[in-house]
């Protein structure tokens, strides 16, 4: 009998991603990279924009095998102009070239706008300025939105493969943008880090609710108008300013800065209960966190949520604020009904891993990397 020697074994896929250090992408590709790790892919992280601070450093010195290189490129919604947004591709496609990567991760599509890249592309989209400006402002895009809008679907246009992570972000992005098909949809996953001790003085009941406060999509002025309505105080982590100089001002609401992931966690299992009435939102990393630690919700009712969350929620209309103290206090005054939102919450989180996130991400990579797919990427 003819011995058969064993099949040699895949090379290793090599990836670029581009990740900032400036919102929730940053969780998110650290959590990704860490999964694709664990898939025997070999993780390059470029980041752009401001330079992590020492405890984003260090959460990425712990993911072991993940090589960060830190860019210092300009990035698509902070850029002064497009210029700045086409010199970050074509830098970013020579580092592709000197890393000998074979597949590279945008989380900024329009990075891809000029077509530097002569790998494949997946782009991940996360957020727009068109799909912001629709659910918060509404109207024409102004000049500052529009360049920008543009260079992103240029990026969709150039990439192999997109990914959305929720149905209805994705369907968003399809009728904005004119795509043929929606980008696939792959949920977010999120590590469920240990609880560190919690802040100092915290109530011993209060309502929670965290993020980018300084965003309007995210929609805080609300919360912070009800606040004295509702039978708890309301404490709040994160910046009230962002990058660019905006700033809300929250008088009625207790904020405790930024947070580590720790510190965070340790809020989450605190809290009687969390809530975002947010108009804007393509997934919702900080939910996902309050619900793994049974956090109960209160979400505004915007497809991204009722998608994602089910019948495990209490949902109000972003735009009224009655609602949501309805909601609020309909969870607090019946503690039976409270446990069994936290407990239906955790469980639905379950769904949302790094590992099942990583998974649907690599059969990502694998058809952009089809031998069909590429045949006809460069046709």
């Amino acid at each position: 009998m003819r011995r058969l020697d064993p099949p040699a074994a895949s090379p290793a896929l090599r990836l670029l991603m581009t990740a900032d250090a400036v919102g929730g992408v940053w969780s998110y590709a650290l959590d990704l990279a860490r999964g694709l790790i664990g898939e025997g892919v070999e993780v390059v992280l470029a980041v752009l924009g401001p330079a992590p601070g020492a405890r984003q450093r260090a959460e990425a010195a712990a993911i072991p095998g993940l090589r960060i290189v830190e860019t210092g490129l300009a990035l698509e919604w902070t850029a002064e102009d497009a210029a700045a947004v086409l010199e970050a591709g074509t830098r970013l496609a020579a580092l592709a070239r000197a890393e000998g990567v074979g597949l590279v991760h945008l989380n900024s599509p329009a990075l891809a706008a000029g077509g530097a890249f002569t790998v494949p592309v997946v782009a991940a989209c996360h957020s727009c300025v068109a799909s912001w400006w629709e659910a918060v402002r509404g109207g024409p895009l102004p000049a500052d939105l529009a360049w920008r809008s543009a260079l992103v679907a240029e990026g969709y246009r150039a990439a192999g493969r997109l990914l959305a992570p929720s149905a209805a972000f994705a369907a968003t992005t399809a009728r904005l943008y004119g795509l043929a098909e929606p980008p696939r949809v792959v949920h977010n996953g999120r590590a469920r880090p240990p609880a560190a001790q919690p802040p100092a003085a915290l109530p011993e009941r209060f309502v929670f609710a965290a993020g980018r406060l300084w965003d309007e999509g995210k929609n805080l002025g609300l919360l912070d108008g009800i606040a004295a309505r509702l039978s708890l105080p309301v404490v709040t982590a994160g910046a009230l300013a962002g990058p660019q100089g905006g700033a809300i001002a929250l008088p009625n609401l207790r904020n405790l800065g930024s947070l580590d992931s720790g510190q965070m966690a340790a809020c989450f299992r605190a809290a009687s209960l969390f809530v975002s009435p947010a108009r804007y939102e393509p997934f919702g990393l900080a939910v996902l966190e309050a619900a793994q630690a049974g956090c109960p919700l209160v979400l505004s009712d915007i497809g991204s949520f009722r998608e994602i969350w089910g019948e495990t929620a209490e949902y109000a209309n972003p735009d009224d604020g009655s609602g949501f103290v309805a909601a609020i206090e309909r969870l607090l005054g019946d503690p039976a009904l409270l446990r069994r939102r936290g407990a239906a919450a955790a469980e639905r989180a379950q769904r949302y891993t790094p590992a099942a996130m990583a998974r649907a991400t690599r059969d990502l990579y694998r058809a952009a990397l089809s031998p069909q797919h590429c045949q006809e990427a460069h046709a």
